[in-house]
């Protein structure tokens, strides 16, 4: 059997259901393979957008996405996806072609050491040297992506490999179970638990499971514990339960963190400082690490106790212990809190200004948007008010990127969710700087035939920059731009476009994109004149309720 083959053969083996990606000469031997597969390539305009939908369908599905690659420029053009997987604990397993190894034809044209530029930034990296060694090297691959905490891994396949003949031989996909949390541990989490007067609930991405998901609700329900989130942790319970405070989308200074502050104990369930921290601990303020692995120490996260095991079991396991809400807990300043944040956040839900205001946005994509429906966000200012503002109603409905922070991935995973989850509704929600800079994926949105629904929220310059800029008291300069005609853009691509010019208009076009086949732009001019008054002066100068 030949290599190329075999490679499919294990990819098969793995459940595996797309590959993204632009081959190369290099690949041809494996494109050729693919050829006779029931994997379906899907082939991009640009490296980048393969792995950020290969890292999607990770996140989602929790098995490992697969993006494909030529050498040189073609491997480092997924540098950049796979610090997103790996930040952002998302099993993905990219493979890049290299010139032959046995013999070289064409000297050092276009070679550069792929397997250990990715070293630093996967899980795994390795060159296949011998096909014989194709399933092994896979299984292992996909094991390694998957356990404790997941990420992205690299698998090289040089040319002359994928050519030569091998024997045919497949490992098993063996399950494994993560361990359960020592039993002492447990133990004495219950004490600290039981011992606290003000007790909270952090809830981060490593709980955005459905296990862990139904055993929180359990938790929190038996116990009358609040809970809040951080921007990756949205959704894991439902935002509507009467216990959510809200969700920590600054570090330090918002409403939510009167009520973090005056907490004696937080109990963090899966968050972990890859994450942009949600808080930051003080020498008064106990934490207990509840996640898959070890917390690692830092200047902002230095917790008291670390409960390493399976997640989903280990609140399975507190639930069980405390069993009902203790009269020593008192959360009635949670609650004071808890009124305060709701009516900050919904202050301008109303406003009818135009261009639009983000808080707007929120407001407008929520009420249109299902229960179930996925909003995917790229980076930029707009995503602190989503974080903030947009409840979620369920886990993964809204997935944004608060571990590498990379802008130009919005678009990208919203092709991917919307492939992974055809019967949900999907719209991808980027600034005008992110969405440029993988907007040529709009062809293969069109060409896939998805129905996908496109903000691109319009300020004519990088937006997040810009108030951080007038943040620390610069001038305002160097971060304006001038852009394309997006509704001409978008329609070239055989995408129809809208640019509404009212709040109105807005909330009509989208709901009727929403119910509309095929991928629609939305070309929306926002208005950030009120970041600066209120993520900067307002929660700088405001006081902690009594």
């Amino acid at each position: 059997m030949k290599a190329s083959d075999l490679f499919v053969k294990a990819l098969e083996n793995e459940g595996v259901e797309y590959v993204f990606g632009i081959p190369g000469e290099e690949n041809l031997d494996f494109l050729n393979s693919l050829k006779g597969s029931k994997i379906k390539l899907i082939l991009t305009r640009h490296e980048q957008g393969a792995g950020f939908m290969a890292a999607t369908v990770g996140r989602l599905t929790g098995k490992p996405g697969v993006c494909l690659s030529t050498l040189g420029p073609g491997a480092t053009n997924l540098v950049t996806p796979a610090a997103y997987a790996n930040l952002g604990a998302m099993p993905m397993l990219m493979i890049t072609g290299q010139k032959p190894i046995k013999k070289s034809k064409q000297g050092r044209f276009q070679i550069i050491d792929t397997v250990d530029m990715m070293r630093p930034i996967t899980k795994y990296s390795k060159q296949i040297v011998n096909g014989n060694s194709i399933p092994s090297m896979t299984r292992e691959a996909f094991r390694i992506a998957q356990e404790e905490r997941p990420g992205a891994v690299h698998l090289e396949l040089p040319e002359d490999i994928a050519a030569e003949e091998c024997e045919e031989r497949i490992f098993e996909v063996v399950g494994y179970r993560r361990p359960d949390a020592d039993d002492q541990a447990i133990t004495k989490a219950v004490r600290m638990i039981e011992e606290a007067k003000m007790p909270l609930i952090l809830i981060g991405a490593g709980a955005n499971r459905k296990r862990t998901s139904e055993a929180l609700r359990k938790l929190i329900e038996t116990t009358q514990i609040p809970y809040f989130t951080t921007q990756m942790g949205k959704g894991v319970v439902d935002a509507r339960h009467p216990q959510y405070l809200g969700t920590a989308a600054l570090s330090d200074n918002d409403f939510l963190h009167c009520a973090i502050s005056r907490a004696d104990l937080i109990i963090n369930i899966g968050h972990d400082v890859i994450e942009k921290p949600p808080f930051f601990m003080s020498d008064r303020q106990k934490v207990i690490h509840v996640n898959f692995f070890p917390a690692h120490v830092d200047d902002v996260y230095f917790p008291q106790l670390i409960v390493v095991g399976d997640i989903a079991t280990s609140v399975e396991h507190l639930a069980r212990h405390l069993k009902e809400k203790r009269t020593n807990w008192d959360f009635s300043y949670f609650k004071r809190i808890q009124d305060n944040v709701k009516e900050h956040l919904t202050k301008y839900f109303e406003d009818d200004r135009f261009p639009i205001l983000p808080q707007r946005v929120v407001n407008i994509v929520r009420k249109q948007l299902p229960d179930d429906g996925i909003v995917t966000l790229d980076n930029g200012v707009y995503k602190i008010w989503f974080a903030r503002s947009y409840p979620c109603y369920q886990p993964n409905t809204l997935l944004l990127d608060n571990a590498l922070a990379t802008m130009g991935a919005g678009l990208a995973s919203a092709i991917a969710a919307k492939m992974i989850k055809p019967d949900k509704k999907v719209i991808s929600i980027c600034g005008d700087g992110g969405f440029m800079m993988n907007s040529q994926e709009l062809e293969t949105a069109v060409r896939l035939g998805l129905d996908l629904t496109v903000i691109v929220l319009n300020d004519g310059g990088y937006g997040m920059i810009k108030w951080k800029q007038e943040g620390v008291g610069f001038d305002s300069f160097g971060l304006d731009y001038n852009n394309p005609d997006f509704v001409k853009y978008a329609e070239s691509y055989g995408a129809c476009s809208y640019r509404p010019d009212s709040v109105q208009g807005f909330s009509d076009t989208l709901e009727k994109t929403l119910n509309a086949s095929g991928v629609h732009v939305i070309d929306l001019a926002v208005d950030y004149s009120l970041n600066h008054s209120i993520l900067n002066v307002l929660l700088k100068e405001k006081t902690c309720i009594l």
